[in-house]
């Protein structure tokens, strides 16, 4: 018996000192009182500070608390806290009784608080309530992983579900599911085997029998196989029943067929039942050629995920992370790499349900290698992972590690040490788990280590341009026997768009085909040319980028697969400099999950839904010379597209997955300035897909950005939107503009900023030459909205303040001041009653 511990929980941020600050209150009632937060679980106490602008996000201590009601059904029963994530060192305490402890903030743990409850249940005050309390620290100490040189936030907090759980006297701790079929050809076997294992918990170490039932079912239910087992209590695992199955439904990527596995476990003290699902298939990575999946090539088609979304950090809800994975599927996608660390049970179940395979790894990721403890740390989330994942058909790959070679934590860096550990690792995950294969990305002196390697190939963004990828994969490919290629992409802005997006390809010509990132590449200023210093950020580069990437993956029948960096946008200390603060902008979705364009670029390549998307649906305002012909872009996977301009046909054109850009989706028209329309139609195994967007041309010409303009927009929902735009001396709107904005609030109300979103940071470039931000009013007016606004060296010019003129009234306020560096600032704002 399972149930989800959500709610009444209260939080303090910071160290108490001891657990017994967390209770003193309860019983000295005029002592000083930790001002507590009320929360609901899943949480992290970093969910907006490391969003922050202005503040590295709080690494340290933090409290959790509540008051269970305990009504455990069996006689002899056991309790336990079942925590499926809790970052980074977590303590557990009954009252003030420490009764358990955990190292690692990926994997699942298990407290059992069994005889620690009637200790407590015995304390008058708490009328047979039984008070827990949780630490959680994410401090950083060197002798741990993942190291604080990763390119993402280490949260801390119960960020992933706590469950209370209920077990008999003997119970189940874990099942594991193998799996063999035989005679696998045109994606169907002749025959298939099942191997149940089941290791028991049984803490005091009870001698009895038990009886088993062990019950294989099929997707829709039914019974397929059947057996009963007595015996005596077991140690360690041991093997409990084998099924053969003939023609077995094999699960595949289209077609994600999965099977149960139930068990149920009879002792003196009552029954329990435990269900894993598992599914048949084979898979292979043919020696220097592509991958096979049921005995038939697959091009695997990937990108990557972080535990990470706007407002709540890492303490995503299994309707935030379905949400997102459903996503993922929708953009076409077969694969994902979880990086860099173990991820939800959530997200490894709608992998199996969705047929999206799966690298899965364990944080060593950068920094070098520690000592005894370190290593252990990496042994015991290994072996942890391999466990708890065992079953799900849709992983195939064990991830030993990320960037190893990248040094930086130690005054030491040993590489063979490094590889020696490797090797370790890599003969571990196959004594655990002898059907699955070993991967790293991105250390070059261990490759011949692991059975499926990832160079790092960035081709144009951090090295190289992006004409120089399939020469770079080709090459990789020749130097190892499984080449497989994650990582790829570029940064980009949401709503940022250009006419002519910067390549770099005049300036890095003579770079001789080097397309790997190396350390400090991902910084703003200094090293060798690169787009991704150089570059313009835009979601127009990013776009093209993809689009040749995937046109080229297409003809490259040797390929295993290659998976994006990254499905969404997510926090990083790393990155201060970004156009939005500490946050890594590769993402095909934002933070919030909203799509970026790039999103359908994916879909028109690798989706089977019908789908056509004209390009530049976030791009109000577009510009040129008067009667300049400009291109038209449009994505899909229909085999013809027909356009229109303001109701008028610019005719039919043929998708040719080969003809760069769009796959041949392009048109050019003269623009000259005015408002446009813009309609494509598509028919798409028989169903009519369209898409339409309005646009404004601009044919003026501006100057340097000398004058911001604010406005505001009530929605139903009673926030406010507030934009600001970029002009010159003479009133030009300036849709190239890219300074920093920052906003300000004061008096009633708040930014809701901190989200890492474009319409959720106060410190954010220009897109397009806008900006803006979303304003909560809390039912009255804000005293003051501020905008200040960087020149590009990158002090402050000017500033603009908007008061309020009266609280119970319809206003426009407008006010002009004169700055350095800017003769003119004017803003205007209107605030509804």
């Amino acid at each position: 018996m399972k149930q989800r511990l959500t709610e009444h929980w209260e939080h303090y941020r910071g160290s108490l000192g001891g657990v017994w600050e967390v209770w003193r209150s309860d019983k000295l009632q005029n002592h000083y009182n930790v001002p507590w937060e009320s929360v609901t679980l899943p949480h992290t106490y970093n969910g907006y500070d490391v969003m922050d602008p202005d503040h590295t996000y709080y690494q340290g201590q933090g409290w959790y608390r509540n008051k269970l009601d305990i009504h455990n059904p069996y006689p002899k029963g056991r309790t336990l806290l079942h925590f499926e994530g809790a970052g980074q060192r977590t303590d557990v305490y009954i009252y003030t009784e420490k009764v358990g402890s955990h190292l690692g903030g990926y994997d699942e743990f298990t407290v059992d608080i069994s005889e620690a409850i009637e200790r407590a249940q015995g304390i008058d005050r708490y009328a047979g309530q039984v008070p827990v309390a949780i630490a959680c620290d994410n401090s950083r100490e060197l002798e741990t992983i993942p190291s604080d040189a990763s390119d993402f936030n280490l949260y801390g907090g119960v960020y992933r579900y706590l469950n209370l759980v209920y077990v008999p006297q003997i119970s189940l701790a874990q099942v594991h599911v193998e799996t063999h079929v035989d005679n696998v050809s045109a994606q169907k076997a002749r025959s298939g085997q099942v191997k149940v294992r089941a290791k028991l918990y049984n803490p005091v170490g009870i001698t009895e029998n038990i009886s088993l039932t062990i019950v294989l079912k099929g997707k829709d239910g039914s019974v397929v196989e059947q057996a009963e087992l007595s015996s005596p209590t077991w140690q360690d695992e041991q093997e409990i029943a084998v099924f053969e199955v003939p023609n077995p439904h094999l699960w595949s990527v289209s077609d994600p067929y999965l099977y149960e596995i139930s068990v149920t476990l009879r002792c003196e003290d009552g029954e329990m039942t435990s269900q894993e699902r598992f599914g048949f298939r084979t898979f292979e990575f043919v020696k220097q050629g592509p991958f096979k999946l049921n005995g038939e090539r697959l091009l695997l088609r990937g990108t990557h995920r972080h535990e990470d979304h706007a407002a709540v950090g890492a303490a995503m809800t299994e309707n935030m992370i379905r949400e997102e994975m459903q996503l993922i599927k929708e953009m076409g996608a077969n694969f994902i790499r979880l990086g860099h660390y173990q991820q939800s049970r959530i997200v490894l179940d709608l992998c199996d349900e969705l047929g999206i395979l799966v690298w899965e790894e364990i944080p060593w990721c950068r920094g070098g290698l520690g000592g005894p403890a370190y290593r252990q740390q990496c042994i015991d989330m290994l072996t942890a992972m391999i466990s708890q994942h065992y079953n799900h058909p849709s992983v195939i790959l064990w991830g030993l590690g990320n960037e190893n070679d990248w040094e930086c934590d130690f005054d030491y860096f040993d590489q063979q040490e490094i590889r020696t550990f490797m090797k370790r690792l890599h003969d571990l995950s196959h004594e655990l788990d002898p059907n699955r294969l070993t991967a790293i990305r991105r250390c070059e002196f261990c490759k011949d280590i692991i059975d499926i390697y990832s160079p790092s190939i960035w081709a144009g963004w951090y090295r190289g341009v992006y004409t120089d990828y399939e020469s770079s994969c080709q090459t990789a490919f020749e130097n190892v026997d499984s080449f497989f290629h994650m990582e790829w992409g570029a940064d980009n802005l949401p709503t940022r768009h250009v006419e002519k997006p910067y390549t770099g390809f005049s300036l890095m010509q003579n770079a001789d085909g080097v397309t790997d990132e190396r350390d400090g590449d991902y910084l703003l200023t200094g090293g060798e040319p690169r787009v991704s210093r150089d570059g313009d950020w835009s979601e127009t580069y990013f776009c093209e980028m993809i689009d040749w990437y995937l046109k080229s993956q297409e003809k490259m029948e040797w390929l295993t697969g290659a998976a994006q960096w990254s499905f969404k946008d997510f926090a990083t200390p790393v990155r201060p400099d970004s156009p939005i603060p500490y946050l890594n902008m590769k993402g095909i979705v934002e933070r919030d999950l909203t799509p970026k364009e790039a999103f359908y670029v994916f879909q028109s390549y690798w989706s089977d839904k019908p789908m056509v998307r004209i390009y530049g649906h976030t791009m109000p305002v577009r510009w040129g010379m008067e009667g300049e012909r400009k291109l038209i872009k449009v994505y899909s996977n229909a085999e013809q597209v027909e356009l229109f301009l303001n109701g008028q046909s610019l005719g039919a054109k043929q998708r040719d997955s080969q003809d760069f850009p769009c796959a041949g989706l392009r048109w050019e028209t003269v623009l000259t300035a005015g408002e446009y329309h813009l309609r494509a139609e598509a028919v798409c195994n028989g169903e009519i897909v369209s898409d339409e967007l309005r646009f404004t041309y601009q044919s003026e010409a501006w100057g340097e950005p000398n004058e911001i303009k604010l406005t505001t927009e009530t929605l139903t929902d009673g926030r406010v939107y507030v934009e600001v735009r970029a002009y010159d001396a003479n009133g030009v709107f300036c849709p190239n503009a890219s300074e920093f904005v920052r906003f300000g609030l004061a008096g009633d109300g708040k930014l809701l900023d901190n989200l890492g979103t474009i319409r959720g940071s106060r410190q954010v470039q220009l897109a397009g030459g806008r900006a803006g931000i979303y304003v909560d009013t809390c039912g009255g007016l804000p005293a003051g909205i501020t905008v200040t606004d960087f020149v590009s060296a990158g002090g402050p010019a000017s500033s603009i303040a908007v008061s309020k003129r009266a609280a119970q009234q319809r206003y426009i306020s407008v006010i002009s001041a004169a700055c350095e560096g800017m003769s003119t600032v004017t803003a205007i704002i209107e605030v509804m009653k």
